[in-house]
């Protein structure tokens, strides 16, 4: 768990690109994690983004 938002940002996105799965940023409490979307139940913490790796283009 992060502290930092921008910090928990860039690491899911790193994630979800080295997994090529949806993961998911949240908040619980006073700080942040990451999750693959699908192990992550709504109820349980507040959502603050997703970030799916095939929104977006290839590295190069």
């Amino acid at each position: 768990m992060a502290q930092d938002l921008a910090l928990a940002q860039r690491h899911a996105f790193a994630l979800a690109r080295t997994l090529m799965v949806p993961v998911t940023l949240f908040r619980s409490g006073n700080e942040f994690g990451v999750l693959p979307s699908d192990e992550l139940d709504d109820g349980e913490v507040e959502t603050i983004a997703e970030f799916d790796p095939f929104e977006y283009g290839p590295a190069h």
